[in-house]
Order: structure tokens, then sequence, then C-alpha cells
């Protein structure tokens, strides 16, 4: 942060950062709540429609008594949340008429008419991070990703800059409403290279399915069977898998094709 013709103000913008995270110290999580996150996190790459109640009682079933209320504050910790329709659907959202869901009826029928992006939570050995892909939605290709710590919004900023600078584009970017997806770096970065953003709207559980489905293939082909310690070892890992995932591992809906046949054609 040592920047001299810029103030610390201005260089947590560009970051995307909280100013005040500059000075706090994280607390790391204890060791229990570690293995009870790794617990959630299977059972909610099994079950996404669970929500907190039937989540705290899983891990009741596995010897696990845990208050609904550490169970929420956990779910949270991981940015998971039931995958279903949420009640009070009608109330409209602020961002709804700016960026609305564009893909409704939309065929999509070609490579880079489409990406779209997610964050899921992935649990360490000693600890847990965060990863985002960005993947073009007509030939699961996943263009760029990028791991981190925390769910500030600058390793998204990264992960998009990364997929931009293969000099190509899409049409439409397509996520959630999550905070690092309607920051001003991520928009702006969208809006001046003229892509149209689309949001999932509040409470729609499959506007963004098909990334839900790498984060089940990501989680069960890979992390599920690899006790990685370190963010380090976790970014070898998932260098390998991603490779291997888009140039070898074949695609029924690609018509028995690995992504990268479909989106270099």
């Amino acid at each position: 942060m040592d920047h001299p013709q810029l103030s610390l103000r201005q260089q947590c913008q560009l970051l995307g950062l909280d100013r005040s995270g500059l000075y706090y110290e994280a607390v790391p999580e204890r060791a229990e709540n570690l293995r009870l996150m790794k617990l959630l996190d299977r059972q909610y790459t099994s079950h996404p429609e669970q929500g907190v109640r039937r989540m705290s009682l899983h891990l009741r079933e596995l010897g696990h008594v845990v208050n609904v209320k550490r169970v929420r504050r956990l779910l949270r910790q991981m940015g998971l949340e039931a995958f279903y329709p949420k009640p009070r659907l009608s109330i409209p959202d602020p961002l709804a008429g700016r960026y609305p869901y564009l893909l409704k009826g939309m065929a999509i029928t070609e490579p880079d008419q489409v990406w779209c992006a997610d964050v899921t939570y992935i649990g360490l050995a000693e600890g847990f991070a965060y990863l985002v892909a960005i993947m073009d939605w007509f030939s699961r290709y996943v263009i760029a990703w990028e791991l981190s710590n925390s769910m500030e919004s600058a390793f998204c900023v990264a992960a998009l800059e990364r997929a931009l600078a293969t000099r190509r584009q899409p049409e439409i970017h397509n996520t959630d409403q999550g905070s690092q997806f309607t920051s001003a770096q991520w928009l702006g970065l969208l809006e001046e290279r003229g892509i149209r953003v689309s949001l999932d709207g509040r409470g729609r559980a499959f506007d963004n399915i098909f990334i839900e489905r790498l984060w089940r293939t990501v989680k069960w082909e890979h992390v599920f069977l690899h006790e990685h310690r370190t963010l380090g070892e976790l970014r070898t890992g998932l260098r390998e898998f991603f490779n291997y995932y888009n140039r070898r591992r074949w695609h029924s809906a690609l018509e028995d094709q690995p992504p990268a046949v479909v989106y270099e054609r």
C-alpha cells in the first residue's frame, strides 16, 4: 500500500477494499468450527436446498449438537445460502431496473455470448479460502479463476481482468447480486468494455445454474479428494484441475467434448 501519489483512501477504492480492513487483524476460526464448516460444505454441495434448520439437524445426526445461531453464522461466513426460491419476491430490488436479468428465454448458441461468475467456499486443513471462477456459459469453459482468504471484491476483479486480457469478451456477463459483483470496480470494468450486465433476481434459484454445477464438479472431483493445507497448495491443485476440466474432461451436454474444444473452435 506504499504509493506516494495516491492516498490510502484512493488505493482502497481502486482495490475494492474497505479502509478499516487495513487495520483489522482477522481472528482465526477455532478448529472445531473449521471441522463443522467442512461438514456443512459437503452437505451443501450434495443438498444446496437445505437451509439452516436442516443443516443443524444434519450436524446433530453426525454427533455435533450445535445451535441454529452458530450454524447460521458459519453458513454466512462461508457465503452459502439455501438454493431455493425465497419469500417476499415481489419487493422490488434497487438494482433490478438498472441491471435486470437478461437471460430469460434467451437462446445461447455460441461462445462469448454470455459469461457468468460466482464465488464458492473451500475448506483447507489450516483454514479456508474463497474461489471465484469466470465461465463461458455455452461451452462451460473456465476462462479465469482466482483465490482469496477474504470475500473482498479485489480478487474477483483480478479474475475478470485476467479473463478480459485474453482479448475475448462476452456480449452479456451474468452473476448473482453479491457485493463482489455489484461493486463499482466490477461494474465499471464491464461497462467500460461495453459488456451488458445481467444480475440474477433475488431468490431465483436457477438463474446461474451452470456455474453452480461447476462448483459441484470442482468439489467432488478435486477438493474433497485432496486435503490441501494452505492457499498455495490449493492454488497448485486447482491449476492442474482446471486444465484437466477445460481440456480433457468430457461433457455430455457438449456431445462428449471437453469445453476447450467447443470454446476455441
